[in-house]
């Protein structure tokens, strides 16, 4: 079964704490979204902080916990691929996930620990609607219309569907897929 355990992924040793015990595998899921602009309260630190330190922090707080054979997948963004205007540090810290996860899955290989990730596109969670709230002179439903013109299958992903995709990585199914970052974005980003 999962187990989770609280901490703020931003302080390394909260996470060195909280992943103290044998792990089968590490899934890093925590993040924060949003713009950041220049200037007095410009959150670039604290989503970089967040987004790739906490991660960073947290895989290198599981390896001595990992099995040989383990996995760790890693929450990424399609932001990590394309560049959104006034997302500098969401763009920045997601993309810096891939860079991370091609370099752990490097140095992890001689234990055969998989290291992969997902970048998930609109996702139905509150964070995307959030985001979508945001457009200027559009409500969420206005947003999201607009939204789906670059969307080739025209909706937005449900949590489930996402978990299923991690699911899988980390099965004996994904057995082989290393330093990948797996697009499920309803086709907004094919690369």
């Amino acid at each position: 079964g999962a187990a989770t355990r609280a901490c703020d992924i931003r302080v390394e040793e909260q996470v060195r704490a909280a992943i103290d015990a044998p792990l089968d595998a590490l899934v890093a899921n925590a993040g924060v979204g949003g713009p950041n602009a220049d200037g007095a309260g410009d959150r670039f630190d604290d989503i970089v902080r967040t987004n790739l330190y906490g991660t960073y922090w947290c895989i290198r707080a599981a390896i001595p916990h990992l099995p040989d054979g383990g996995r760790v997948v890693v929450t990424s963004s399609i932001l990590a691929r394309i560049g959104v205007a006034g997302y500098t540090g969401y763009c920045a810290s997601k993309a810096g996930l891939l860079g991370l996860v091609r370099s752990f899955a490097a140095e992890l290989a001689p234990r055969r620990i998989q290291v992969n990730a997902i970048c998930p596109g609109w996702v139905d969670t509150d964070m995307a609607w959030q985001g979508l709230s945001e457009w200027e002179g559009l409500t969420q439903e206005q947003a999201w219309d607009e939204a789906k013109r670059e969307v080739p299958l025209r909706r937005m992903s449900q949590p489930a569907e996402i978990a299923a995709t991690v699911a899988w990585l980390l099965s004996d199914d994904s057995l082989g897929v290393t330093g990948q970052a797996i697009d499920h974005n309803n086709g907004a980003w094919m690369g």
